[in-house]
């Protein structure tokens, strides 16, 4: 594996790379990797000729300082886990190699996907987000990048950047990767303490019964009834829970047969914030 710190010594090896015709595959990261991201890695493995991963920590995208000092850091292991994941190229700047001294994000206008959910309790996080992301495809130039959609709102924002921006590249949404009893794996997961982990499940598991619900009942009183489950939680505090078109991800008022809907969630264990999703119908 290569490790570049720098964009203009990456830029010569991918025109080194790209004058043979090989493909790019990409998997952009925050690090503190997990087999979440090794599933990203894989499905990149599988579709490219060589497979990039960045590793950084963006700071536009934290909208309280503090998440963003307390998000782990993991570097040493996370090459181990690259090596071992067979990846062909690391980049891993500093913030001062991304944004020079200004540190500060783009404003984008997504449509109205950015005033949904997220957008909603994280003041500026998607103006971050593409930020970063646009920067990365800027120099990376991939052929296709890869995301997970246990942060699927973000996924449909980078699809709609890439769609408005006219950027080359194949946005790629791979399907979330779960613990053995459910848990959407998430570098915050590490956090925990033992009784947040154990109990962490419960969110899956309640996501799931939403699901059912929903086939016999309206999305008023499926968020009703998520709400009350979590109302006197011992461990966990509900943020939002809504049920929203996949398409828009406005929150629905009425079922439409001809439209997919998946459920969304976010939930804190103290000061550390999960979140999830799951599929309503299978169009």
């Amino acid at each position: 594996m290569i490790i570049f710190n720098n964009k203009s010594d990456l830029k010569v090896y991918l025109q080194n790379i790209k004058a043979y015709k090989r493909s790019v595959g990409f998997v952009p990261t925050m690090g503190a990797l997990h087999n979440g991201h090794l599933s990203l890695i894989q499905k990149a493995k599988k579709n490219n000729d060589i497979v990039i991963v960045s590793i950084f920590v963006n700071p536009t995208q934290f909208d309280k300082k503090e998440d963003l000092l307390k998000y782990p850091k993991t570097l040493e292991n996370d090459k181990i886990v690259l090596e071992s994941a067979d990846c062909d190229v690391l980049f891993y700047p500093s913030v001062k190699e991304i944004y020079n001294e200004n540190v500060v994000s783009e404003t984008f206008d997504f449509d109205g996907l950015e005033h949904q959910m997220e957008g909603k309790f994280r003041n500026g996080h998607f103006n971050g987000v593409g930020t970063i992301v646009k920067t990365l495809f800027e120099i990376i130039e991939p052929d296709r990048a890869y995301f997970g959609q246990k942060d699927f709102q973000q996924l449909q924002i980078i699809k709609k950047m890439v769609n408005k921006h006219r950027i080359n590249v194949k946005i790629k949404g791979c399907a979330i990767f779960r613990e053995e009893d459910g848990l959407a794996m998430s570098s915050r997961n590490t956090r925990l303490t033992p009784a947040q982990r154990e109990a962490a499940p419960f969110i899956y598991k309640t996501l799931k019964k939403a699901r059912i619900k929903f086939g016999k009942e309206n999305a008023d009183t499926v968020t009703q009834w998520v709400e009350n489950e979590f109302k006197n939680h011992p461990l966990f505090t509900l943020e939002y829970f809504t049920i929203a078109d996949e398409k828009s991800l406005e929150t629905i008022q009425n079922k439409d047969s001809s439209k997919k809907y998946r459920a969304f969630i976010a939930v804190f264990a103290e000061d550390i914030r999960l979140i999830d999703n799951i599929r309503l119908n299978n169009l």
